[in-house]
């Protein structure tokens, strides 16, 4: 196929069309081949790393068990955020099911025009109680969350303090506002004391962590923080992705889990992981702030609302965490029984006491393989490496659900002393 046949075949697919397209110059032809060719050699340079994500094809509903395509049988998932096993709850399925039916499939507009629904506003009423907070604010993801808040509530006469190893969404929302940025170590408070006294002529402060690192499994130390922000008078925010819902002692979070529910002043996390596992982020704090957002947060003001389903799922998942703490509580057992016994075999996992355990390899490639090797043996599992993670990081993250059962965990770390002594890594 001649350069000009394949640019050609290009520009069809990208447009989504087989519409006849206007001619374009030698020169044009010449930009967009060169593009491409940078584009394939770029693609080459991650495969050639080992670090290239291929995307498994999942043919069933998320659960601990799930079907993948091109694998016979179950497969026991040990790698999706699904940490209170509600994806699939009868109730939150046939919530959204109701919401379905009664609301419709979407309300192809934006909040303030035409898109607020009375389950909108209950399921924030709700979500502000989960986290015993003044008001809540929806959005199309925690992501979009993060984008919202920062731009909003810092200006350029303010700093934000954010943890070195923050999730990518927060480093994205805080280059978006034009408040004077600074970066301490991670999780050190030390070097955050020192970021605060060298920010002490700003107008207003905020501290950023997430609540809990999602690659490592971490828990930011919440009382020190929260100790310096009150010497020195600054605010605290926390992304509590990776803990509503089964962190504390009624899965309130990481200020539950550490006490200092009271003291951390802005929280924003998401629907998408153990509340339904569907979609849509949140942000709770002082009521103020959230009628602030709801006037100038462009991804709140410029996106459509939740989709009704979404919504009714979401609800019932907090309704069901607001009932019981039985689905939470459930998880400590179940982490620990994974990380002793993947240790007791010689494993390094990262982080402590938390659903996300790391198994710690460095290299990329080793990831890949030892992954490709799990599912093998009935085991889903992904290999994270660079960008993901920082150069020579590499590992497997395995996350444990309620939903898991011993001897489902039993299973997991026998395919993985199985792999590892393939592989070298145990003996």
């Amino acid at each position: 196929m001649s350069v000009g046949k394949a640019v050609r075949s290009l520009l069809i697919s990208v447009r989504g069309t087989l519409r006849p397209l206007a001619p374009a110059s030698k020169r044009t032809y010449t930009a967009v081949a060169e593009a491409r060719a940078l584009l394939e050699n770029e693609l080459e340079a991650i495969r050639a790393a080992g670090t290239w994500k291929a995307e498994r094809v999942i043919t069933s509903k998320q659960g601990p068990q799930i079907r993948v395509d091109g694998s016979r049988g179950s497969i026991l998932n040990f790698c999706a955020n699904n940490y209170l096993g509600l994806s699939s709850h009868p109730e939150v399925v046939q919530a959204g099911i109701d919401a379905l039916r009664s609301y419709g499939a979407g309300l192809s507009s934006v909040r303030f025009i035409c898109g607020t629904q009375d389950i909108h506003k209950n399921l924030e009423q709700k979500i502000a109680e989960f986290h015993e907070r003044e008001d809540c604010i929806l959005y199309a993801s925690c992501f979009d969350a993060n984008a919202g808040l920062f731009e909003v509530l810092m200006g350029p006469d303010d700093a934000v303090l954010s943890d070195e190893l923050n999730h990518a969404s927060i480093i994205d929302g805080i280059r978006l506002c034009r408040a004077r940025r600074l970066r301490y170590k991670h999780m050190d408070l030390n070097d955050l004391e020192n970021k605060l006294k060298e920010s002490q002529s700003s107008r207003m402060r905020l501290i950023i962590t997430d609540g809990v690192f999602s690659m490592d499994g971490d828990v930011a130390p919440l009382p020190g923080i929260c100790e310096l922000a009150e010497q020195y008078g600054a605010m605290v925010f926390i992304d509590e992705c990776h803990a509503t819902g089964f962190l504390g002692p009624r899965g309130r979070g990481t200020d539950e889990l550490l006490g200092v529910m009271d003291r951390v002043h802005i929280v924003n996390s998401t629907l998408g992981k153990a509340l339904g596992g569907a979609a849509g982020g949140y942000t709770v704090g002082p009521k103020p702030l959230i009628d602030l957002l709801r006037q100038r947060s462009r991804p709140y003001l410029f996106s459509n609302s939740l989709p009704p389903p979404v919504v009714g799922c979401a609800t019932r998942a907090v309704e069901l965490l607001l009932a019981s703490n039985e689905i939470a509580q459930s998880m400590a057992a179940k982490t620990t029984r994974f990380r002793n016994k993947m240790m007791q075999a010689g494993f390094t996992i990262a982080g402590s006491a938390h659903p996300i355990c790391p198994v710690m390899l460095g290299d990329a490639r080793l990831a890949s393989l030892m992954a490709d090797d799990m599912l093998k043996l009935g085991i889903y599992v992904l290999g994270f490496s660079y960008p993901v993670v920082p150069k020579g990081k590499a590992r497997i993250r395995v996350q444990i659900s309620a939903a898991h059962t011993d001897e489902d965990i039993d299973r997991c770390v026998e395919a993985f002393i199985q792999t590892g002594r393939k592989h070298g890594v145990v003996s």
